[in-house]
């Protein structure tokens, strides 16, 4: 099976007009991107996709060794852009996605234009001189709490990360999407995601990269965004209007602008 089939990859926009790719993050699928992707079917072809476990994805292809860290996560998308022989795209990851399509950058540099990391983190866990949000013990605990109960993990956490208490909704759908997931997979995904250090490849990263920040993200604090920024070759950040985790959800038309101001930034330097 092709990756574009086994990842359930749906292709909208103009054929023929430069590709872009959106990915979306953990207890997610590609529908969380459907009040940001549309507005890009104009004047671009867009590319969505299922991560393996996440919606439509063929979860016969699953195999724990491979995805046991996130290179495995990575070499899905890396295998999705060579099977669309997309080229010159940008690509598109929240949260975990962000660092999976920074490896596709750097495992296809030829192919890809540029890059959007939305709520980006390299290393959730602080260490001497970065600050990642999270002690090892915090770590320890959030996986415990998944693997001994996950729906009643996601109950919890799917809230917290969404934030804007104030809009219950939304913290309600983050909490069906995580529990739609299933719990062996989701809890793999968590710890190859929550003990991962891919600081070393954000330097590796050539090629220009907007990163979304937003305030009060408990997952990806605001030194974080910081940081990535700081550590890539040619990033730049945007601090939204918008608190939480998931700006595509929350903030849509912010995060749709600060895309589409990027996207045109980088057809101005190839015009």
């Amino acid at each position: 099976m092709s990756a574009v089939s086994r990842h359930a990859v749906s292709v909208t926009g103009r054929p023929e007009a430069p590709p872009m790719l959106f990915v979306h993050g953990f207890g997610c699928d590609q529908h969380m991107w459907r009040h940001v992707a549309p507005a890009f079917e104009e004047n671009r072809r867009v590319v969505l996709m299922d991560l393996m476990g996440a919606g439509a994805s063929d979860l016969s292809a699953y195999d724990e060794q491979r995805y046991g860290t996130l290179e495995g996560y990575a070499d899905d998308i890396t295998q999705v852009v060579r099977d669309l022989d997309l080229r010159d795209v940008v690509l598109v990851g929240h949260s975990v996605a962000a660092m999976l399509v920074a490896m596709t950058a750097v495992a296809e540099p030829g192919r890809v234009a540029g890059l959007v990391m939305v709520a980006p983190s390299p290393r959730y866990v602080d260490a001497p001189g970065y600050t990642g949000g999270f002690a090892e013990e915090d770590i320890d605990e959030l996986l415990d709490s998944l693997a001994s109960n996950y729906l009643g993990w996601s109950s919890a956490m799917a809230p917290a990360i969404m934030g804007n208490a104030d809009r219950p909704e939304l913290g309600a759908e983050l909490t069906e999407s995580f529990c739609r997931m299933d719990p062996e997979v989701a809890r793999r995904f968590a710890d190859a995601t929550f003990r991962s250090d891919h600081r070393d490849l954000l330097p590796q990263v050539d090629v220009p990269t907007l990163v979304l920040q937003c305030t009060d993200d408990v997952i990806a604090p605001v030194a974080v965004g910081e940081y990535v920024v700081q550590h890539l070759p040619q990033g730049s950040l945007v601090m939204l209007e918008a608190t939480g985790h998931c700006p595509n959800l929350s903030a849509p038309d912010a995060t749709g602008r600060a895309i589409a101001d990027f996207v045109g930034d980088l057809d101005a330097v190839t015009a």
